[in-house]
C-alpha cells in the first residue's frame, strides 16, 4: 500500500519577510471563519536563510481565465470585502503584532508616529512652500492649499477601521469546479472600511493595470458588497492620501521611483480638482 500523494504551493522569501507569512496565515484563518475562503496553510518556517510558507493546492482556474462571468467573480469579491471587514482587529498599519487580539500598527517615521491621526497629519505638515511635490510639478501652491484642507476633513472624520485584504484583484482568485471562488495572496493592514479597499480599486483603474475592474465589474463589486460610490465621499480623498504618502516615501527612500509617483499623484489630483 502506498501512501497518497497531495499536491501542494510552497512559496519561499528572505527570511526577513518570515513575518509576513505569520500575517497572512492569520488573516487566511481569520477569513475563513468568516465563510471567505482561501488555501490551507499546511505549514511555515525558515530553513537557513529562506521563509517558507507550504498551501494546499487548490484546483481550478484562475479568476482571470476562468470561464464563470467577470461579473459575478467581482460580485463575490464584494461579498467577501464586507465579511473581512467584519473580523475583529485593533489598531492601524500593516504589521501584526498580536495575533490574540488582533492587532496591528504602522511603523513610526521622522514626523509621524505611526498611528491613523499622525500619518495624516504628517501628510498635512508636508504641505507648506517647501514641499518637493510643487517642485516636482505635482501641484500648484494654490492646490496644496486645498489638498490641505480636504485632508484635514480627513483626520476629523470619524471613520470605522477593519482589516483589509490588500489586493483584490480577479489574478488573486481560484475558481474551483464547484464555482466557488477562492481568495489568495493576501497584503493586509488595518485601515478605514470600505475606504481603503475601494480605493485599491480605483488606484488600480487609474492605472490602467490588466487586473482592474472595468466599469461593470466595479458596480458588481460594489453592488456585492451592498454599497455605492455616493456612500463612499471621502474615498478619491483617502486614495490622494495614500499617493502622496508614497510619493514622499520615494523621495525618501526610493529615488527610482518618484517619476512614477509623481505620475499617478498627478492623474489623482487632476480627478479630483477637475
Amino acid at each position: 500500500m502506498c501512501d497518497k500523494l497531495y499536491k501542494v504551493v510552497v512559496r519561499m522569501n528572505d527570511k526577513d519577510t518570515f513575518q509576513s507569512f505569520i500575517t497572512e496565515k492569520w488573516c487566511i484563518e481569520q477569513a475563513a471563519a468568516v465563510g471567505v475562503p482561501g488555501p490551507k496553510v499546511l505549514s511555515i518556517g525558515i530553513v537557513d536563510e529562506t521563509a517558507f510558507m507550504i498551501q494546499a493546492f487548490i484546483e481550478g482556474d484562475n479568476g482571470v481565465d476562468s470561464n464563470v462571468p467577470k461579473s459575478d467573480i467581482w460580485r463575490k469579491l464584494g461579498e467577501y470585502a464586507k465579511r473581512i471587514h467584519s473580523i475583529q482587529v485593533r489598531g492601524y498599519g500593516g504589521d501584526l503584532i498580536d495575533p490574540v487580539h488582533g492587532e496591528f500598527q504602522s511603523p513610526t517615521h521622522a514626523g509621524s508616529d505611526g498611528s491613523w491621526q499622525g500619518y495624516v497629519q504628517y501628510n498635512i505638515n508636508c504641505l507648506n512652500e517647501h514641499d518637493r511635490l510643487i517642485e516636482l510639478g505635482v501641484i500648484t501652491p494654490k492646490e496644496s492649499q486645498r489638498v490641505k484642507k480636504l485632508f484635514e476633513n480627513l483626520k476629523n472624520t470619524s471613520f470605522h477601521f477593519g482589516l483589509n485584504h490588500g489586493d483584490m484583484s480577479l489574478k488573486n482568485t481560484i475558481v474551483n469546479q464547484a464555482k466557488q471562488v477562492i481568495l489568495l495572496d493576501w497584503n493586509p493592514e488595518v485601515s478605514v472600511v470600505p475606504h481603503a479597499t475601494v480605493a485599491q480599486l480605483i488606484h488600480y483603474q487609474i492605472l490602467g493595470l490588466e487586473e482592474s475592474a472595468s466599469v461593470e465589474e466595479f458596480k458588481a463589486f460594489m453592488d456585492g458588497y451592498g454599497i455605492s460610490e455616493k456612500d463612499l465621499p471621502e474615498t478619491r480623498h483617502l486614495l490622494l492620501l495614500r499617493a502622496f504618502d508614497n510619493l514622499r516615501w520615494a523621495i525618501d527612500r526610493s529615488p527610482d521611483l518618484i517619476d512614477p509617483y509623481a505620475a499617478f499623484a498627478k492623474q489623482v489630483i487632476n480627478m479630483i480638482m477637475d
